[in-house]
């Protein structure tokens, strides 16, 4: 890895998998990131950011308190969690401190290899080696750089990790089409192997947890909610590693991703948003009722299958290199608690207890036909009902599987 320097200027562009396409140029003065577009970008007339940056011939800077100054749709870029720490981490082997690293010098760490198609110069190589990985290796490194056991191993793991977010160690894959052999995944893959990301346990979660987000996805699909590809990976302890294809590529096309957070500058530590916020949101953003509807659907089944993890960053849009937006397919969907045991994202105004009486009212304001409302939140019922079962096949413990099922009032 190239030693780590301050970095003052980043070129910004987009990659959706043929050529790169500038885009503009990100700045750091006194300690405030600015930020214009190219003038040949403006001309294109595809907006990346419409809420918060749209194509404007100005110098444009946003206050330090959120995102560090940077606009959300870069900061959608930068890893949080488990990527951030590992990047600290490393930083640190080499005398600098987290505090001292800007959200430029993290942008030049994502370079080329982040998810969505946004891309990002100078770019700081990281050491990555070729070839076929073990996942339970990876998984036991994971394990001791929580521990602090472990430094040999940072750059390896920042390679594999990209861009990608979230608390739980991650990794990105290729995975040979009759799922068997696995190889690194950060970089442009060979003929004849998909990107996908898997995840591992932390050293809170249980050795089940990798099933239970598979069951849940499992659930997802059957409740109508599209989602992409999943697997479980088998592991030497524990029933598995939960595994997705990346939605963000399509062979060697990128798409270019943003999140509800990044979009609407939203802090999503601090719950704030409703799901009619964002529904209203989807349809400013694709002006597509289908959307809307999957939107209205994932809203049913975070509330029926008690995911309350369901923050602004959990939302995200994808567009494809003509400047179509669609709503991504859904991801990070598990048994969670949220802030105070509530939803993080409340329905209707209520967040503590949403039910049935709620989505019905959110799924008018949706403009959603009273027979559509009652046959997606009964399609939603009847996936949930199947949890005990699921969670018994895929191996979640006898204990989780009963706390869960009571939550969700399947119980047997």
């Amino acid at each position: 890895m190239n030693r780590l320097s301050a970095v003052k200027e980043i070129k910004v562009s987009l990659d959706f998998g043929q050529s790169a396409i500038p885009v503009g140029r990100l700045a750091l003065r006194d300690h405030r990131i600015y930020f214009a577009y190219e003038a040949s970008f403006i001309e294109q007339g595809m907006e990346i950011s419409p809420c918060i940056l749209p194509l404007k011939a100005e110098l444009t800077s946003f206050d330090n308190t959120l995102f560090e100054g940077l606009p959300g749709v870069f900061n959608d870029s930068l890893p949080d969690g488990w990527g951030r720490l590992l990047f600290d981490r490393l930083a640190q082997t080499q005398g600098v401190l987290p505090s001292e690293l800007s959200p430029l010098d993290r942008l030049a760490y994502v370079g080329n290899h982040g998810m969505g198609a946004l891309v990002y110069e100078p770019e700081i190589i990281l050491k990555s080696e070729n070839g076929t990985i073990r996942l339970d290796n990876i998984a036991q490194q994971a394990l001791e750089v929580l521990k602090g056991s472990s430094e040999d191993v940072l750059q390896e793991l920042l390679a594999l990790n990209g861009s990608s977010a979230g608390a739980r160690p991650k990794a990105l894959i290729g995975v040979s089409k009759d799922r068997k052999q696995i190889i690194h995944g950060s970089q442009t893959l060979k003929e004849g192997y998909e990107p996908w990301l898997v995840k591992f346990p932390n050293s809170h979660d249980g050795l089940d947890s990798g099933a239970i987000e598979y069951v849940y996805a499992l659930m997802a699909k059957r409740a109508g909610i599209e989602m992409a590809d999943v697997h479980l990976f088998p592991t030497c302890e524990g029933p598995g590693y939960f595994a997705t294809k990346r939605f963000d590529r399509d062979g060697n096309k990128r798409l270019h991703m943003h999140t509800a957070c990044g979009l609407l500058h939203s802090d999503f530590r601090l719950p704030s948003l409703d799901y009619e916020d964002l529904i209203g949101l989807t349809s400013i953003m694709t002006h597509d009722i289908r959307e809307m509807e999957k939107m209205f659907r994932l809203a049913v089944f975070n509330v029926l299958a008690h995911n309350r993890d369901d923050h602004a960053k959990n939302f995200s849009f994808l567009m494809d290199e003509k400047g179509l937006w669609k709503l991504s397919p859904a991801y990070d969907l598990t048994f969670s608690s949220g802030p105070g045991g509530e939803q993080s994202t409340m329905v209707m105004g209520e967040g503590k207890s949403p039910g049935v009486e709620h989505l019905t009212k959110l799924g008018k304001e949706a403009k959603l036909s009273n027979s559509r409302i009652t046959e997606i939140i009964g399609q939603t019922q009847a996936s949930v009902a199947n949890w005990p079962t699921l969670a018994k096949h895929y191996g979640v413990t006898k204990a989780k599987t009963n706390i869960i099922a009571k939550r969700l009032g399947v119980a047997k």
